[in-house]
């Protein structure tokens, strides 16, 4: 393939891939109508305090992805260095990607199209290690969440609630265990005669060891943080008669079951929604302001981001390195 070919292919790949994006979005976002629902709860509210609200919204998500970015940076650190800036770049490219494709796929490839070729099967791998420090946050938590739901809300004899929690606590440890030795998972794989023969790309497996494990942890947790602020801000600003830690228990349980769900990110409002709506009625009668306040988050967290990595797009070269231009 000759090299003006390859850009002619290029050019072609990154502008399908932007215009699929933006078709994606613009179909979902003319068709929601619990964004409607939003505006609509925010009419009696003074302008200055909905441009203070949502601008801490706002910038809570920059936050968010900006820590993903660092945390990024940090696990390919085992496969190639990259400037904090080219790994901004990177994780706003994947989310353009992750938004047309199930359960958030198409974000390895825009990530690991920033590295060299040679290393973008490792750096999968190496964003795998990050998505599982994630979700052994998100069950964790959600885990809890649960239990103390079932607790307060759900009429079950005492021996099964403690068998319950017993469950929930190996649950944990289990996730919790198996993270911090990931390590045999590359021992595993090594074990199977038809694995092995890939033993370059998941070799870096055993790189990870406890202490860079608890730093990416870290970052998965500041993030946990993050995102459980955007929520509770808006649930407690437009649905103030629910107490702060119902809006943190309902949350954890939201993500938790989110996490568990196939979907694609722009139909994932709408699990968000029927899941939030579920749960929080236990709390509050307000279930128009409960579907609201999630698809608005929904549009600040991956809509927008999603949209500002189209940019970043159009800085990849699919046939070898990024082109700085």
């Amino acid at each position: 393939m000759t090299s003006s070919y390859k850009k002619i292919v290029s050019y072609l790949l990154k502008t399908a891939i932007v215009l699929f994006a933006f078709w994606f979005v613009y179909h979902k976002l003319t068709a929601n109508e619990n964004l409607k629902n939003f505006r609509d709860l925010l009419k009696g509210i003074s302008s200055s305090e909905i441009a203070l609200v949502l601008g801490v919204v706002c910038s809570l998500m920059l936050v968010n992805w900006g820590l993903e970015a660092l945390k990024w940076k940090r696990l390919v650190t085992q496969v190639e260095k990259i400037s904090v800036w080219k790994a901004i770049e990177s994780v706003f490219c994947g989310l353009t990607w992750a938004v047309f494709t199930p359960n958030r796929i198409g974000e390895y490839g825009g990530r690991v199209f920033f590295l060299s070729p040679k290393r973008r099967v490792i750096g999968v791998v190496a964003m795998a290690v990050g998505n599982i420090g994630q979700m052994v946050l998100t069950n964790i938590f959600g885990a809890v969440a649960i239990c103390v739901f079932i607790y307060r809300f759900v009429s079950l004899d005492y021996i099964l609630f403690y068998a319950l929690v017993f469950l929930a606590l190996v649950f944990c440890t289990f996730f919790i265990v198996f993270y911090f030795n990931i390590r045999w998972l590359n021992g595993i794989l090594l074990s199977i005669r038809f694995t092995r023969k890939y033993k370059k790309f998941y070799s870096i497996l055993a790189r990870y060891h406890k202490r860079e494990l608890l730093n990416i942890l870290l970052f998965c947790l500041a993030r946990y943080v993050v995102f459980s602020t955007q929520y509770f801000i808006l649930f407690y600003w437009l649905i103030p008669d629910i107490h702060y830690l119902d809006i943190l228990m309902m949350v954890s349980i939201l993500f938790f079951v989110q996490s568990t769900l196939p979907s694609l990110d722009l139909f994932d409002v709408g699990v968000r929604s029927l899941t939030a709506s579920y749960f929080f009625s236990f709390v509050t009668h307000q279930d128009v302001a409960v579907i609201a306040c999630t698809a608005s988050i929904w549009l600040i967290n991956i809509i927008i981001p999603a949209i500002l990595g189209s940019y970043f797009v159009f800085k990849l070269n699919f046939f070898g390195s990024i082109q700085r231009s």
